[in-house]
């Protein structure tokens, strides 16, 4: 049975990559004006084949960013297109919008993530959501929804090995990476949704010297959390340091760093036209096909 993906705005740049018999892509119909978007700025969302999807696997595929609010109506009228059509699709988050909002930190917020997802499942009827290191791995509240976490940092750690050799130290910036890639790394203590301190063990610090050291983080917002790690370990005498991220949210924190390590190794969750990255469209086929 052909499954039918159906790629948001800023996930188009995967859709053009991708070239698999078993999938078949449609992309939302622009309109009159062979536009995404009306004058006004307000965005227009069709899917004229939607009857051919009825009783097929579809698959909705979306970057949360570089516009995570535009990009969240886009989808949600994609959603509603098919439950107004009693279809219940999967969706495939290349990158989780609002995913650091996590939690309640402080009085007076809400858990936007979860109440995102809750509304996806129970509202939109998604069946299953695969996503891209999704910063909220290791909270409990994942396990009561159809969750899939796709990692692309095993690509990003071989890619440095073949540049910098297999002895590179690879420290993860918080406790959750440590788990997910089997490395030790930093003790991150976040204080609220935007303050975050950094602390190593002495048996760490003992192991930095004259070693190339991998710095492994979910994402470069403002660069800030990446910018004092590279010098805590630069401190304790590292040769050189490299830092992989998964998704480049910003590109002005992206600069930032570049500037301050040896390498930076992205991926192309989030499309940065002007910054090199590595293609995941293999990745994303492999976790919708091979289920």
């Amino acid at each position: 049975m052909k499954t039918y993906l159906i790629p948001t705005s800023a996930a188009e740049h995967f859709a053009k990559k991708i070239k698999n018999k078993e999938l078949k892509i449609i992309l939302p119909d622009l309109n009159r004006e062979n536009k995404r978007y009306f004058p006004d700025g307000e965005i227009y969302v069709r899917l004229s084949k939607v009857k051919e999807m009825k009783e097929k696997r579809v698959i909705v595929l979306h970057s949360g960013a570089p516009k995570p609010n535009e990009g969240l109506v886009e989808l949600e009228l994609l959603l509603q297109i098919l439950k107004d059509n009693d279809i219940k699709p999967e969706l495939f988050f290349t990158y989780f919008p609002y995913g650091r909002q996590d939690k309640i930190f402080e009085q007076g917020e809400t858990n936007v993530a979860e109440n995102l997802i809750h509304k996806l499942v129970n509202h939109y009827k998604v069946k299953r959501i695969y996503i891209v290191e999704p910063h909220f791995t290791e909270r409990d509240w994942i396990k009561n929804y159809p969750l899939v976490n796709v990692s692309a940092t095993p690509i990003l750690m071989a890619k440095a090995r073949q540049d910098f050799g297999k002895n590179i130290l690879f420290l993860a910036t918080d406790k959750g990476g440590q788990r997910r890639f089997k490395v030790e790394g930093f003790n991150k203590v976040r204080e609220n949704s935007y303050r975050v301190e950094l602390r190593l063990s002495e048996k760490i610090i003992n192991s930095i010297k004259g070693k190339t050291v991998g710095l492994i983080d979910d994402l470069i917002g403002t660069g800030g959390t990446l910018l004092k790690a590279g010098e805590l370990v630069k401190k304790y005498g590292a040769k050189k340091v490299v830092c992989l991220l998964t998704h480049a949210l910003l590109e002005e924190g992206i600069e930032k760093i570049r500037k301050n390590f040896a390498q930076v190794y992205l991926t192309n969750t989030i499309e940065q036209p002007k910054i090199p990255q590595i293609d995941i469209t293999e990745l994303i086929l492999n976790a919708i096909i091979n289920l």
